[in-house]
């Protein structure tokens, strides 16, 4: 019998469109001989939609049209049983349209990949993979990951970080906490978007307050770092989990502005997502570069308790040749399929992996205790309504 995989995608994010890609890109490669694939859209109200007419990228230049050759569904978790249910529901005729046994989530950005579907995947007990919610929320914050990254010794850029309520509030000392700690020019960023949404640079004050402004529409938290002028990006992937995790080649992506954009990324001919931005691979860096860089991939995927393929993005002073951690993507765009094509895995397989790594999380998870039998409620003659003080 084949396993359903339900692979969930969208989401109230500004990223929506870019899941979308990633996500037909992926249900295209898994193996249909072993495995029934059900797409789960969600909106960008929240709506969670299934249908065939979904796996088809022309299909949402129309959303109206989409949207009334799909179903609404909800999920529910019957007896253990996860079932995908006709919303609302039908009087007249089952609303049952089938049952889920692992979920493969392709979605970026807030409200979706930084923990949020995660923890109601795990509320309804459904095996997903990839990073859980706590490496799931920490990836996708900046600040916060990069708090972790420090403690654990591995090498980040100076920052400082504050609630953009706080700029709005008391400007010059904000303005004051960043020139008397960092050095312009400047790197500016919302703490959890991704894509490069909302990512300046300034070089003054002046531009440092647009870059502000900017960044504020998108988070109430802001980092800013010192930017690294002459400065090389690389890109490696990681896949496994806590027991065995393994490096990919490493990339270096083309940029056409002052930093890798949102256009670089996904605005390319054809759809592709990140699979067609400009790149060299594998990067032009010398052996000794590509090791390091490798070795720093996999200990930032365990220090975060990563799980299923994440995309480790470095930055490369070249003026002192050092190495810093920039940021983790959790989910990458494409899942990074290119760079595991490149290092001899195919896209197929990738997905196999990422789906196996999910019923193994799932058969080790009940092995752990997450309630008691016994219920005190019930119990009598014993305590009161007030609890324990």
């Amino acid at each position: 019998m084949k396993i359903n995989v339900g692979v969930f995608f969208g989401g109230r994010s500004v990223e929506h469109e870019i899941s979308i890609i990633s996500a037909l890109q992926v249900i295209h490669s898994i193996d249909r001989n072993k495995y029934n694939v059900v797409p789960i859209y969600i909106s960008k109200r929240g709506q969670f939609y299934s249908g065939d007419a979904l796996e088809d990228i022309q299909n949402y230049k129309d959303m109206d049209r989409l949207f009334s050759r799909c179903k609404q569904v909800v999920i529910t978790n019957h007896e253990g049983e996860k079932v995908i249910t006709e919303y609302p529901a039908a009087m007249f005729r089952k609303g049952r349209l089938g049952t889920l046994d692992v979920a493969l989530p392709v979605v970026h950005g807030t409200n979706v990949e930084d923990g949020t579907l995660q923890g109601y995947l795990e509320m309804l007990d459904i095996p997903y993979a990839g990073c859980n919610v706590l490496s799931s929320a920490l990836g996708m914050d900046k600040i916060a990951m990069r708090m972790v990254l420090k403690e654990a010794g591995l090498p980040v850029l100076d920052y400082v970080w504050f609630y953009s309520k706080r700029w709005f509030s008391e400007p010059a000392v904000i303005y004051e906490e960043i020139e008397s700690r960092l050095s312009y020019p400047l790197i500016v960023k919302p703490a959890n978007s991704g894509s490069s949404v909302g990512i300046t640079t300034a070089d003054n004050r002046e531009e440092l307050e647009d870059a502000l402004d900017l960044a504020s529409r998108f988070s109430n938290r802001i980092i800013v770092e010192h930017k690294v002028v002459n400065l090389r990006e690389i890109n490696c992937s990681v896949w496994g989990d806590y027991e065995k995790a393994v490096p990919s080649v490493c990339e270096e992506p083309v940029s056409s502005e002052k930093i890798l954009s949102y256009k670089d990324k996904y605005m390319n001919e054809g759809g592709k997502g990140m699979g067609g931005a400009a790149r060299q691979l594998p990067a032009d860096i010398p052996a000794e570069t590509t090791a390091l860089i490798q070795d720093l991939a996999v200990k930032t995927f365990h220090v975060l308790d990563c799980s299923g393929v994440s995309r480790i993005d470095f930055l490369i002073d070249s003026d002192t040749s050092r190495v810093y951690v920039n940021e983790i993507n959790t989910i990458p765009g494409s899942l990074s399929f290119y760079l595991w094509e490149a290092t001899g895995k195919s896209f197929t397989e990738l997905t196999e992996d990422l789906i196996q790594l999910a019923l193994k999380r799932t058969r080790e998870r009940e092995n752990l205790v997450f309630s008691y039998d016994t219920n005190i409620l019930a119990m009598k003659g014993k305590g009161s309504a007030k609890g324990i003080k």
